[in-house]
């Protein structure tokens, strides 16, 4: 058993594309290079805890997105709203965190339509190597659209970024929202607005 195996939950064939010593190693440099001692009692063991966090957090590098994706069918065809799933990701300018909240809504097309746990794993597996906040809603959205042929698809993430809120202007509590629109929530005012009156319902309907 390797030394990166103790207690790391992401599935081997996520990394197979990683590195693990050599991101230990870097580590390792770049204590060395803010002027730390990476010998002394409290980092000696700072390497390979980065690597193996590396390992998890940037795991959708490596993973197979139609793995995430698992599809039933049904007599629905209304609209479909997974709201409030969190997510956290890693910003590729800094990489520093930035975490919210993701709500997707879709309308299925012929009855076929996601199960409601693997929405949230694709929001999970998108986020999990370096991204932007804008691709990221993007490829969401892509994604459900794709996997369901869905008649229309409307994702908002909403978002707090460490490289806002920890450096640079620092203004914590700030937060980013974007959008993508897919089918109908792109071409039809009435379904764009019925999408977004189900994102920004009042939490305590449910």
């Amino acid at each position: 058993m390797s030394i990166y195996d103790d207690d790391f939950r992401v599935p081997e064939e996520s990394r197979k594309g990683m590195d693990l010593p050599r991101i230990e190693r870097a580590v390792r440099e770049i204590l060395i290079a803010v002027g730390e001692d990476p010998d002394r009692e409290g980092l000696l063991e700072t390497p390979n805890r980065v690597a193996r966090m590396y390992g998890e957090v940037f795991s959708g590098l490596h993973r197979d997105i139609t793995k995430d994706i698992k599809t039933f069918t049904s007599d629905n065809d209304e609209m479909i709203l997974i709201g409030d799933i969190p997510f956290y990701s890693m910003c590729e300018h800094h990489l520093l965190p930035f975490h919210g909240k993701a709500h997707v809504v879709y309308v299925p097309k012929n009855g076929k339509i996601l199960g409601l746990s693997k929405v949230a794993r694709i929001v999970d597996t998108l986020s999990r190597k370096p991204q932007l906040q804008e691709r990221l809603t993007s490829e969401i959205a892509d994604t459900i659209q794709k996997a369901v042929d869905a008649m229309s698809v409307c994702v908002v993430l909403e978002a707090e970024h460490l490289c806002m809120t920890m450096r640079g202007i620092r203004k914590p509590g700030s937060k980013t929202v974007t959008s993508a629109m897919r089918g109908g929530c792109r071409s039809d005012a009435r379904t764009r607005s019925e999408a977004l009156a189900l994102i920004n319902r009042p939490r305590n309907i449910i």
